[in-house]
């Protein structure tokens, strides 16, 4: 079986030169349009998902408070320093 493919030479009638460049500049235009489409559906469908995200919480019950007091972890933490300290 041999495999056969067409040769790519450019066509000699200039009309239809013209519209293959034609056809290549839409191809090439299309290309960016296509992809801010497709951007701006990702960032609105993002902003739905962060309304919806937001809308959830402030929603449910706020975290257990004693008080009035807000919830905070208390903690203790120590420094450490491995190797050389570094001077800025």
């Amino acid at each position: 079986m041999r495999l056969y493919l067409h040769s790519m030479r450019r066509p000699r009638h200039p009309l239809a030169r013209f519209l293959s460049l034609l056809l290549g500049l839409a191809v090439i235009g299309e290309s960016p349009v296509f992809g801010l489409v497709v951007a701006g559906v990702l960032l609105v469908g993002g902003v739905i998902v962060l309304a919806i995200r937001q809308w959830k919480q402030g929603s449910a019950k706020p975290a257990a408070t004693t008080h009035g007091q807000p919830a905070v972890l208390e903690g203790e933490f120590r420094v450490i320093r491995q190797g050389r300290p570094v001077t800025h």
